[in-house]
């Protein structure tokens, strides 16, 4: 039997939070930006909202949008789009930010569209390429999962936001 990637309603993302870490290991949460579909740990995921009022912050580099307040807590948020380099688009009703936890500090990470949440088992993700792109996206992957005749690209959300993006952001949401 040929073990295949499990589709999953975007609902079991909200994951129970004494579900334990060996359950989420092989979920991952996939999103759309521009054409191509990345995906990350559901582990990491605190959960989906739709895109809110952002806060600029002056001085942050410009793929960091600014904050927003979420029930009180002041969150910096990434547009994933310009972190990748790829043309900056104007927010629609698809576009969401997916919070995330990274290194004890929450960041929101805005998406052209959410997909799917897919179980890939470890024997069906690759290594991240060796080689180097010329925007250096491929810094940021950690790995590519086999899903079918498809290949889904893995993102490192800590290595989405450098050590040094990690410190400025943290500065954002303490402006």
């Amino acid at each position: 039997m040929a073990e295949t990637a499990r589709k999953e309603t975007l609902d079991d993302v909200m994951v129970a939070e004494d579900e334990n870490e060996d359950t989420q290991a092989n979920k991952y949460l996939f999103f759309r930006i521009g054409k191509e579909s990345y995906g990350i740990g559901i582990r990491h995921i605190i959960e989906i909202i739709e895109v809110q009022k952002i806060s600029s912050v002056p001085d942050m580099p410009a793929y960091v949008k600014g904050v927003i307040n979420l029930r009180g807590k002041v969150i910096p948020v990434v547009d994933l789009r310009l972190r990748f380099n790829l043309e900056e688009r104007g927010y629609d009703d698809r576009t969401c930010t997916v919070v995330t936890e990274v290194d004890g500090t929450l960041i929101g990470f805005i998406v052209d569209t959410v997909e799917e949440v897919l179980e890939i088992p470890e024997n069906q993700v690759e290594p991240a390429p060796k080689f180097r792109s010329a925007s250096g996206k491929d810094r940021y992957i950690q790995g590519l999962g086999k899903v079918g005749e498809a290949v889904k690209i893995l993102l490192d959300v800590e290595k989405i936001v450098r050590e040094d993006d990690t410190r400025l952001i943290e500065a954002a949401a303490s402006a």
